[in-house]
């Protein structure tokens, strides 16, 4: 997809219209970005229906220099003022972002204790039941559909990284459609089939909580072979993760690592239906090419589109002057087409190499997706058992994306075989 030619002026980052503009504008509106203002100040949107006024603008930082310093400068430039566009009050911005929303000793020391959850051990073990799991979304698909079609993100893409938390928690299989409806409003914000009112948003949000709070305290008085029950356990200089903290880093979890890994899924299943030549060079030698494909994927759709920070101090960004308290998002489906890094970015190319480092996992620093190496082997697990056993699966007609500036999801996409 070759971006539009979009003058500088022509268009509002912040207005929601831009974000169902078609496609090729938006890449051409961060080209002419990256070319001639990569650091640009934007006024922000003022939201009816939500009880907070229309903040003070931002700087939008859009190649991918400038994302990468900003990432791996935390000290200059924080998480814990909001990671967000608009400005929350910080406990809503911690109830729903949890660490993510944090800066040290506070982040460290919550990382910390999650951390045990993602070691290359652990990984090593959920790898296992990942294939499982993967086995069993294709044989459903098999059963279910003797038509050979079905909806690809409900029947494929969305089951898999649900299942696997669900797995890693110890969540019962009982409960995992009422934590993927959750998951849809909590990150469906502004598009209408999910999320109507600000109201919606906390109730889910409150739901998923307090479910996790219930799960964490009773791991803690009844510990089992699961991910929940080794957070409740670990301590880091004697502390543990409290049954609030837990609760708050279950929705970061939930949310992050089921809607993302299903949004590069999804994307892939099209991108590989789109470039049949790069179907052929990646699932001729599945194994060899399996690392750079599946960054690839991540690269091109970018699953979270940004992130923010906020400078504490006076400073400057590619030649820009920033001031302390000024909020700077960083643009990650910008940085990924930087044609500064990238040979032809806007072409899908599954043996692109691995540097530059895309930055669809984040930008380096504290920050960095922790999940990203489980995300990794989900994406090319799920795409290695539909390679063998349904070798013509493809995407069929358009999908239908979400309505977000935070998240490049596709909510419904046709498949057949």
């Amino acid at each position: 997809m070759l971006p539009a030619d979009v003058a500088l002026g022509s268009f509002d980052l912040s207005d929601p219209e831009f974000w169902l503009r078609p496609r090729e504008f938006r890449e051409g509106a961060f080209a002419t970005l990256r070319r001639e203002q990569p650091i640009s100040w934007h006024d922000e949107w003022e939201f009816v229906g939500t009880p907070f006024p229309k903040g003070p603008g931002y700087w939008a930082v859009a190649n991918h220099e400038d994302v990468w310093h900003v990432s791996r400068n935390p000290q200059m430039f924080v998480s814990g003022q909001g990671v967000n566009i608009g400005d929350l009050p910080i406990e809503i911005a911690e109830f729903f972002g949890s660490m993510i929303a944090m800066d040290d000793p506070r982040h460290f020391r919550l990382r910390s204790i999650v951390s045990k959850g993602f070691t290359p051990r652990e990984i090593s073990r959920v790898e296992q039941y990942v294939r499982v799991k993967a086995a069993g979304v294709v044989d459903r698909l098999l059963e279910r559909f003797p038509e050979r079609e079905c909806d690809f993100v409900h029947e494929v893409a969305a089951p898999l990284p649900l299942q696997i938390i669900c797995e890693m928690m110890g969540i019962p299989a009982v409960d995992e459609e009422q934590i993927l409806r959750w998951t849809n409003v909590i990150l469906g914000v502004g598009d209408p089939e999910f999320t109507t009112s600000y109201e919606d948003l906390i109730a889910a949000g409150l739901g998923m909580f307090q479910y996790a709070q219930a799960l964490g305290e009773d791991r803690l008085a009844n510990p089992g072979d699961d991910l929940t029950s080794l957070m409740m356990h670990a301590e880091v200089d004697g502390e543990r993760m409290t049954a609030q903290e837990f609760g708050s880093f279950f929705i970061l979890l939930v949310v992050a690592g089921n809607e993302t890994t299903r949004t590069a899924i999804s994307h892939g299943m099209l991108l590989l239906t789109e470039h049949p030549d790069q179907r052929a060079a990646w699932w001729d030698d599945f194994e060899a090419n399996s690392r750079t494909a599946v960054d690839e994927i991540v690269r091109y759709s970018t699953p979270v589109i940004h992130f923010r920070r906020t400078a504490v101090a006076d400073t400057e960004v590619g030649g820009q002057a920033i001031k302390a308290g000024q909020k700077l998002v960083l643009w990650y489906c910008s940085a990924n087409r930087d044609d500064n890094l990238y040979a032809d970015p806007h072409k899908f190319n599954v043996l692109r190499p691995l540097q530059p480092a895309q930055v669809g996992f984040g930008a380096g620093g504290p920050h960095f997706c922790l999940g990203a190496n489980l995300a990794r082997r989900e994406i090319a697990v799920m795409f290695d058992e539909l390679r063998r056993r349904m070798p013509t699966i493809h995407a069929v007609g358009e999908p239908e994306y979400l309505q977000s500036n935070f998240i490049n999801g596709i909510k419904r996409m046709k498949c057949a075989w």
